[in-house]
């Protein structure tokens, strides 16, 4: 996956993440902008999958509880439950066998290796590393919440550097699987 194409995946989130900070204000207009983007971009076939229906789910849910009824809960624990509903569908998509990334990954890749277990294997190591890290977002996010052990700025950049490490990875690992699967063929006289 370019890094072009995971950014646009993960658009409606990252525009939530830059705006939502700093007051009520600011949490609903990430909230209304980020599920304008879900709504947009998955009309628009931009978004899919997995991450589109999570992102629907839980920006309409978190719109609806903090825009509408002021739900000072939801504004208390959304890092929680931002991270939590990203990790959860990324576990559900392993479980069922459909690793969230397939949906990205066929873009580029020729359709008669989608049912190859290289790529459906490679496919889901990428969304398991996702889900663990979206999971440990989701822990640090609690941290950050309840004022265990480091700073706010400390949660923060944890959570960042665990996000850009697992884009680096999602970028990374299917080149170097695919030199792994060349390395012999290239060693034989």
């Amino acid at each position: 996956m370019s890094s072009f194409k995971l950014l646009l995946a993960f658009a409606p989130w990252i525009a939530f993440l830059i705006i939502a900070h700093g007051s009520l204000l600011r949490l609903k207009l990430g909230l209304v902008t980020a599920l304008a983007l879900c709504v947009v971009m998955g009309m628009a076939r931009l978004h899919r999958g997995v991450i589109l229906w999570a992102g629907l789910c839980f920006f309409m849910f978190a719109t609806i509880a903090v825009v509408i009824f002021e739900n000072m809960w939801t504004v208390q624990h959304m890092g929680v439950l931002a991270s939590g509903t990203l990790a959860v569908f990324a576990a559900a998509s392993l479980i069922v066998g459909k690793p969230f990334t397939l949906d990205y990954a066929r873009e580029h890749t020729d359709p008669a290796l989608w049912n190859q277990s290289e790529f459906l294997r490679t496919n889901f190591v990428i969304t398991l590393v996702w889900a663990l890290g979206f999971t440990a977002n989701a822990i640090l996010a609690w941290g950050k919440m309840v004022g265990f052990l480091l700073s706010e700025l400390g949660y923060e950049a944890l959570s960042y550097t665990l996000l850009v490490g697992t884009a680096i990875f999602t970028i990374w690992y299917p080149g170097y699987v695919s030199r792994i699967r060349r390395a012999p063929e290239q060693s034989q006289p």
